[in-house]
């Protein structure tokens, strides 16, 4: 991903290098081949921009002129309606409704359980999440198995949404059954992409050595 470190440009984004929600925004960044000012935000320490802007102080969180958004799913959508090429949603409304579905699926299911285990704390919480999310993910086994991606033979912004999961399952000690062949192969295509690659930081980089 292009990052302009010496000013300010059109597009900022704060984001948090290890944060998952933050890294299906700059996967999308990185699929449309966008130059952005990108801010690393540590953790619990954010700039003063950053508090000036968001009410939450939350990552990830996007500037674009005037507008603020502080919602990974809202920002996606966004990124996606303002620079649509290539297209990460298809045009048909019905289908376009099953790909929200998926997309609010994925944050709810997948995406709260991951905050758990990354925020560790009783082991017991951290145990239960680490089972679900598994079970979730080899439960989708047929889905992966049906199409080229998630629910479609196109890249898509649930492709975007799923790969920062998949890609951290080794970090979070899952380990896919022999059964979830079709999945494996799902990772190896998605994690291959040169837009996923520029995606990462230099941690995220560091979780799959």
């Amino acid at each position: 991903m292009t990052v302009i470190a010496n000013r300010r440009s059109v597009m900022t984004l704060f984001s948090r290098p290890t944060d998952v929600w933050s890294h299906r925004v700059r996967l999308v960044l990185a699929e449309k081949s966008l130059n952005i000012d990108l801010v690393d935000v540590d953790d619990g320490v954010f700039p003063e921009d950053l508090l000036d802007l968001n009410p939450y102080n939350s990552v990830p969180t996007l500037v674009d002129r005037d507008l603020v958004l502080y919602d990974s799913g809202v920002i996606i959508e966004y990124l996606d309606e303002r620079f649509p090429h290539p297209p990460l949603m298809p045009v048909d409304p019905v289908t376009r409704a099953q790909f929200r579905l998926a997309l609010y699926r994925i944050a709810q299911d997948w995406y709260s359980l991951a905050s758990e285990i990354e925020e560790g704390g009783d082991r017991k919480p951290v145990t239960r999440a680490r089972k679900a999310l598994r079970d979730s993910i080899v439960s989708s086994v047929e889905i992966f198995s049906a199409r080229r991606f998630f629910l479609s033979d196109d890249y898509s912004l649930v492709d975007c949404s799923i790969a920062p999961i998949l890609w951290r399952l080794e970090v979070f000690n899952i380990d896919l059954p022999s059964q979830a062949k079709p999945i494996q192969r799902y990772m190896d295509e998605i994690f291959s992409r040169p837009s996923f690659q520029a995606s990462l930081s230099e941690l995220e980089q560091e979780m799959r050595q």
